[in-house]
């Protein structure tokens, strides 16, 4: 399958503009980043953060509006003391960033703007064969289809997947859940389609746990924590993330937090790695049709079924409440082991973990702390996941990378 759209908004340039290096052009990634996150909504917290001078602050913030990146208004913002300060904010009208998502049973798209804030995402099943390069042709199309029909300058395509990703090379390792080779070239191949549907975009590709995680962190539950564990799971596995001090923490070749592969019943189910009783088969939704006594219906939405078994667990239903109190149980003695190691200071749990949390708080809770050493010395403290498609938004994030780091190398050409 060919396509190619004439993405006219991929032809748009930003006048340059000329901050010299005495105006703190170094500051205009860090500051902006500042705005994006929403930690800088005033011009004298900007100031404190960076730790420039108002005169500084002052020059990078008209650098970021002259390229169209904040908006910086004059009226004082209420409650301050002395001189009043502007407020700051993304432009709504800025750039964008393509998210992509690819998952067991399809893939999403989803234009985003700075700030955090995803545009209406697009749901598509796979195409049969579900190879690497028809499945990424089929992103790279409509992601080339959404940028088409957008007016605003797209600066860059993201892209999260189910399975570690080595680097630097962004290579699929152990793509148990797509049925693709080990070493699968994915951003190579994802830079080939996208240059063929017609985009000349910077491209990147990461695990789609570490990217929730990036989102949770910057504009989720996870905001305000210094080393903050996530753990998750969509339509297949389990996965994990950590996030120390703002940065993800990727090891030494990317493949750090495999927490899937975390035993938590030696006897359990048969894992696709070929061990049995790894988290990632004990405490996704598959474990919970399984405990429920029910096979899955391959012609309804995975989370549909899950839902009903949640809702009957709800009502007393006593199979279905035994089944949510099983898979909890194996969870909370995965995610104990992990902060026995890593001794986060929050756990931000993600989409059908999220359902899980709320059904069985407090005995997830418990289990959390009764099995772990940090646990019992005082409460870690569990949160749902606050961000709708954490997978999306943080392929956004990956995506902003570039703009977030130097601005001017981005938008600043003639």
């Amino acid at each position: 399958m060919f396509c190619l759209f004439a993405a006219q908004s991929q032809n748009r340039r930003v006048q340059p503009t000329h901050t010299s290096p005495d105006r703190g052009r170094a500051a205009l990634g860090p500051a902006l980043s500042l705005v994006h996150t929403g930690a800088a909504p005033t011009r004298s917290v900007l100031t404190g953060a960076l730790g420039v001078t108002r005169a500084t602050a002052g020059a990078v913030t008209a650098e970021l509006q002259a390229l169209g990146l904040i908006t910086v208004d004059a009226r004082p913002a209420g409650g301050t003391r002395g001189r009043p300060s502007h407020r700051l904010a993304v432009d709504p009208s800025g750039p964008v960033v393509l998210a992509a998502q690819i998952h067991a049973d399809g893939f999403s798209v989803a234009p985003a703007t700075l700030g955090g804030v995803l545009d209406a995402p697009e749901d598509f099943p796979l195409p049969e064969p579900a190879t690497p390069e028809r499945v990424l042709r089929a992103v790279a199309c409509e992601a080339a289809r959404r940028i088409a029909a957008d007016p605003r300058r797209c600066v860059g395509l993201g892209l999260a997947v189910p399975t570690p990703v080595a680097l630097p090379e962004r290579v699929a390792v152990a793509a148990m859940y797509l049925d693709w080779p080990s070493g699968t070239p994915v951003a190579d191949l994802l830079r080939q389609e996208v240059l063929a549907a017609g985009l000349d975009l910077p491209v990147d590709v990461a695990n789609d746990a570490n990217l929730a995680a990036l989102a949770e962190h910057r504009h989720g539950a996870g905001r305000g924590s210094r080393h903050l564990l996530y753990v998750t799971s969509g339509h297949r596995g389990v996965g994990g993330a950590l996030v120390v001090e703002g940065r993800l923490h990727t090891g030494s070749a990317g493949l750090a937090l495999e927490v899937g592969q975390v035993l938590v019943d030696p006897g359990g189910r048969r894992c696709p790695c070929g061990s049995r009783g790894c988290l990632d088969v004990e405490a996704d939704p598959s474990a919970l049709l399984a405990a429920a006594g029910r096979e899955a219906d391959p012609a309804r939405p995975l989370f549909e079924q899950t839902d009903a078994i949640l809702a009957e667990a709800a009502a007393g239903q006593p199979q279905a409440r035994a089944a949510v109190e099983h898979v909890a149980d194996r969870l909370g003695i995965g995610i104990a082991g992990v902060i026995n190691i890593l001794n986060p200071d929050r756990v931000v749990l993600g989409a059908f973990h999220n359902s899980l949390l709320a059904a069985v708080p407090e005995r997830l809770a418990r289990v959390v702390a009764e099995r772990s050493y940090w646990g019992r010395c005082g409460r870690i403290p569990i949160a749902a996941a606050a961000l709708e498609r954490s997978e999306l938004a943080g392929a956004a994030e990956l995506a902003w990378s570039p703009l977030l780091t130097d601005p001017l190398a981005v938008l600043g050409e003639s």
